[in-house]
């Protein structure tokens, strides 16, 4: 695992990326509100992707002022636009690098940051491949949903209930291929016995299916 500095406009984003031998796609990572590249959930997933073959890149939409400032507030958080655009300098800077510019290009969003991958994505045809939501909110998105061209995968917790038909109403609204997958007795966090596993297995065939071949 490599750490990195990604240029974001003004800001310089911290990430940790991490690329197997003969890895065969990238995943950029987009956290949830108030989380990091650091949240072991996502760590979890990452390092399930890897061991299937998938390089993962792991980074802070927000720089460590920005942090300081949204614990105060929470107002960054849920500023969709920005994290969005933070994602896509991250896409673009990883097109530029010399370890990862031939790997094709795919988003795991967790929470807000379900959200951002869309949005990202509505604006990045050609680059994003494929999108993975956990827990998502997409209604955040919902000016980009039909934009959308990657095949998406939302996932969501079998006691999430607001959550999962928040995502109902997304796929409705979205044109390209998406799949809805509930996951039985998880609530929001995916923190019972075995969800999260579940997860990161759902989430890594619908990468590799989608981008990896």
């Amino acid at each position: 695992m490599n750490e990195v500095h990604i240029p974001a406009g003004r800001a310089i984003l911290a990430g940790n990326l991490s690329i197997p031998v003969n890895a065969a796609a990238l995943a950029l990572f987009a956290h949830g509100s108030g989380s990091s590249r650091h949240s072991p959930r996502n760590q979890f997933v990452a390092r399930t992707l890897n061991d299937a073959g998938l390089a993962t890149l792991l980074f802070d939409l927000l720089t460590p002022e920005e942090e300081l400032v949204d614990m105060r507030t929470a107002e960054l958080r849920f500023d969709i636009d920005l994290l969005a655009d933070r994602l896509v300098h991250a896409t673009i800077w990883a097109t530029q690098q010399e370890q990862t510019r031939a790997l094709r290009i795919g988003y795991f969003g967790s929470s807000t940051g379900g959200a951002a991958a869309l949005v990202a994505a509505a604006g990045s045809p050609q680059e994003v491949g494929a999108v993975v939501s956990r827990g998502g909110r997409p209604d955040l998105a919902s000016a980009a949903l039909p934009k959308v061209q990657a095949p998406t995968l939302l996932i969501v917790g079998g006691r999430d209930d607001i959550v999962i038909e928040l995502n109902e109403q997304a796929r409705n609204q979205m044109r390209c291929e998406v799949k809805l997958e509930i996951i039985p007795g998880a609530t929001h966090l995916f923190e019972e016995p075995g969800a999260l596993e579940h997860v990161a297995k759902l989430a890594s065939d619908w990468l590799i299916d989608h981008i990896a071949h």
